[in-house]
């Protein structure tokens, strides 16, 4: 038998599965006390960047509206604007900080999109480097993360940090200005 071994998974192991949270995630945690501990890097007037607690790669991210919807089409042109700066200027901190070959961006709407999440609607951006997938996906259905989650929010929250127009917000959040 292959052993695979991930003594940093204990904590996810050992979790008591609630999270803490009630109601929509999206929602919930950039109001947290806490942007580190909530995962929440970055944010702007209407929408917000989220290391993904579950990801493709290290800085895996995903930028969320505010408003809670499921439906692209219902943003307003404020949010709309807002959600694509936010999405430019994460690019930017992910390229700063992990010097990817590549990004793929998407969103995943409806029920049958794949995603977990259907009710909130969120941009994934996934950075990519040539030779990031190897045996272990097609041989053994695992995915190796290189990463821990601390050590890619630090890196990404330096890096939006270092970016003009931006302040720190008491959470610890950076705040990034239009």
């Amino acid at each position: 038998m292959d052993q695979l071994f991930a003594p940093w998974r204990i904590e996810w192991v050992e979790r008591d599965g609630s999270d803490g949270i009630e109601g929509c995630p999206f929602c919930v945690l950039p109001d947290r006390d806490d942007a580190q501990e909530a995962l929440v890097v970055a944010e702007s007037e209407h929408a917000f960047v989220l290391l993904n607690n579950y990801p493709y790669n290290p800085g895996h991210v995903m930028v969320i509206p505010r408003r809670h919807t499921g439906e692209y089409t219902e943003l307003d042109d404020g949010a709309l604007l807002d959600h694509a700066r936010l999405k430019q200027r994460t690019m930017r901190a992910l390229d700063a900080a992990f010097e990817p070959d590549g990004l793929n961006a998407g969103l995943n709407l409806g029920d049958a999109s794949g995603g977990s999440v259907d009710d909130h609607l969120h941009t994934h951006v996934v950075p990519r480097w040539g030779g990031d997938t190897n045996f272990m996906p097609v041989c053994s259905d695992t995915k190796v993360i290189v990463q821990a989650l601390e050590e890619s929010y630090e890196q990404l929250h330096e890096a939006f940090a270092a970016q003009s127009g931006t302040r720190i917000l008491d959470s610890g959040s950076v705040f990034v200005d239009g």
